[in-house]
């Protein structure tokens, strides 16, 4: 199953992965620490990444642009 978006909620030390394909249909859920996000992101195809406004969504922004994702 294609990946098309990612859902990821933002924390202090936990992140929450959620992964739906062109259809919206749940693909992969997954609980993420903060080390391991861009890794985990860096090895899925390319597919848009939305995140709640919050003070360090734009890093985690500029973090996934620069390690390629989308």
């Amino acid at each position: 199953m294609k990946i098309t978006t990612i859902g990821l909620d933002i924390a202090k030390s936990v992140f929450h992965f959620v992964a739906v394909n062109q259809a919206g249909k749940l693909v992969k859920k997954k609980m993420l620490r903060r080390k391991d996000v861009i890794h985990f992101a860096a090895k899925i195809e390319p597919c848009l990444i939305v995140m709640e406004a919050c003070g360090s969504a734009n890093y985690w922004a500029r973090s996934f642009k620069n390690s390629g994702t989308k």
